[in-house]
């Protein structure tokens, strides 16, 4: 226990008696130790930059994903408001259908009892407000009229088809209610998130700020290197494939016994020429629709033509080459073909992260158009920006 003590001389000691000056230092070492103490934490508490900057990027992250929920509870909610509108405005016309019905039949009646046509009971069960209690009744139905009883067969089915619209507009109302409510919470979401981010950027200092660019900015170059390495790499592969058909056209011309087989192998090389001839006119189109919003601000929520968030750039980017594509990345993913990173062509969407959060469209050699993030803007850049694993997938939309 004593071992870090400096050894003392002898007889500067005497047993039971302690110096005012050794009591004096004493106590100063302790209360130094108690102040150290206490200053410790303060330090380690405070976290590093780099876990700084882990945590606004998560922030953020989890705002893209709480917008494209968004997004999602938006369309959704948009959908059922319709349907609930539409649904609303049947009803209103069958009930108004229902009330001219109602009229006739009392006019029928209430006339049939001024002649003595019919019996006062005929005309209780035609002007009752619940007639079908009256309409099983045989010697009711043998006073009436062909004609009256199918306008009263009438009244009874449109009496039933009307109850049925209006509980499918409450439910559908009650659908629209829950929507409404996944649209406020992924809202606040955001709203939360981002407040949080901004927070935390906003106790950085001016040094703090300065290296924390230049963390980013390390983080970008390795990015690009990883960028032009896919690029050579998909430039090899389109010369071996160039070199193979030019090879495979310089070939002899084929025997009779083969004829067949190598015009059906001319007519499916020409329709899949025909293909990607077609898709690379669609997505020269979608790519300069995408160019021409480089420099617009990211905004959650947005499809145009003013800001945008991911989604929203990329559904955009295909509208404008005449392809529609679901709002959100979730729908997104689903909306064509899915290739390898090594295939990827311009115009194919790029996606990101397990859970699917964010998009951006490819341009080629490694590089992409995406809207990054709150605070950024509309820009090129590498689809390595958060490092080759927070590749998810890439899909051709056309």
């Amino acid at each position: 226990m004593a071992s870090h003590r400096k050894s003392r001389p002898a007889g500067t000691r005497v047993a039971g008696i302690r110096t005012p000056a050794l009591a004096t230092a004493a106590l100063t070492s302790v209360a130094l130790l108690s102040q150290t103490a206490n200053a410790s934490p303060s330090t380690d508490d405070k976290p590093s930059l780099e876990e700084v900057e882990k945590k606004v990027d998560d922030l953020y992250r989890q705002a893209e994903s709480a917008t494209e929920k968004y997004n999602a509870a938006k369309e959704k909610t948009a959908k059922q408001r319709k349907r609930v509108d539409t649904l609303l405005d049947d009803v209103a016309q069958r009930t108004q259908t229902l009330n001219d019905a109602r009229e006739e039949l009392g006019r029928s009646a209430a006339a049939q009892y001024r002649t003595g046509a019919a019996a006062p009971d005929t005309a209780t069960f035609l002007l009752a407000d619940t007639p079908q209690d009256y309409f099983d009744q045989s010697q009711l139905m043998d006073r009436m009229t062909g004609r009256q009883e199918e306008a009263v067969a009438d009244y009874f089915t449109q009496q039933s088809a009307t109850m049925k619209k209006r509980e499918e507009a409450t439910r559908s109302l009650e659908t629209l209610t829950e929507s409404q409510n996944d649209l406020r919470t992924a809202k606040t979401t955001v709203q939360t998130k981002l407040a949080d981010a901004r927070e935390l950027l906003s106790k950085l200092t001016a040094e703090e700020k300065a290296r924390l660019a230049a963390i980013e900015k390390r983080k970008q170059e390795e990015a690009a290197r990883k960028a032009a390495e896919l690029a050579k790499q998909q430039a090899e592969a389109e010369r071996q494939r160039q070199e193979a058909a030019q090879q495979q056209e310089s070939n002899e011309p084929p025997t009779d016994s083969s004829s067949s087989d190598s015009s059906s192998s001319d007519s499916s090389s020409s329709d899949s020429s025909s293909s990607d001839s077609s898709y690379a006119t669609k997505a020269e189109k979608a790519l300069a629709f995408a160019r021409s919003q480089i420099g617009k601000p990211y905004v959650w929520g947005a499809t145009g033509p003013d800001s945008y968030d991911c989604s929203g750039l990329t559904q955009a980017a295909w509208k404008a080459a005449g392809v529609d594509i679901p709002r959100v990345t979730y729908d997104q993913v689903n909306a064509g073909t899915t290739v390898s990173l090594a295939s990827a062509q311009p115009g194919d969407l790029v996606f990101f992260y397990d859970d699917i959060t964010h998009v951006g469209i490819y341009i080629g050699n490694g590089m992409m158009i995406h809207a990054p993030k709150p605070g950024a803007y509309v820009r090129e850049e590498s689809i390595y920006y958060d490092g080759e694993s927070s590749i998810h997938s890439v899909v051709r939309p056309a």
